[in-house]
């Protein structure tokens, strides 16, 4: 088997989103009782902000107490060839407001079970600190 080396390259703020707003899947990071948890959420980009849905429980958690959290998602080529990580770190807040809300909605897919207002709540984190690396040639998307 062939091995490749390749160097890492740094992606810009831009390109991080432009990359994020590819997936659907990505893990936040939160603090449980003072212990690092990290828990997969489904998600849309809004500007340069990460939007999930949460029911209660510690996501939800993080948000209602404006926590810092950590945001990643990654794409990669099973064969090698090429990979890309994202991580966003900034401040979790409920989205509350009726136009906040409303955008927020506007910008997720249809098929989301667990959409009711009763179960869900909508979470954003602005995202103050973006960073993202890359190897090999990944693919315009």
């Amino acid at each position: 088997m062939e091995r490749r080396l390749f160097s890492l390259q740094e992606l810009s703020r831009a390109r991080c989103f432009d990359l994020l707003a590819t997936l659907a899947v990505g893990r936040v990071g939160v603090s449980v009782r003072a212990l690092p948890a990290i828990l997969p959420v489904a998600y849309v980009v809004a500007g340069e902000r990460v939007v999930f849905r949460s029911a209660p429980g510690a996501k939800l958690d993080a948000a209602v107490h404006r926590s810092v959290v950590a945001f990643e998602t990654d794409r990669y080529d099973p064969a090698g060839a090429w990979g890309w990580s994202v991580l966003v770190q900034g401040v979790a807040s409920e989205i509350s407001s009726a136009t906040g809300l409303a955008e927020a909605r506007s910008l997720l897919p249809d098929d989301w079970p667990f959409l009711t207002e009763e179960v869900v709540r909508l979470i954003s984190i602005e995202a103050t600190f973006v960073s993202g690396r890359a190897f090999g040639a990944v693919p315009k998307l």
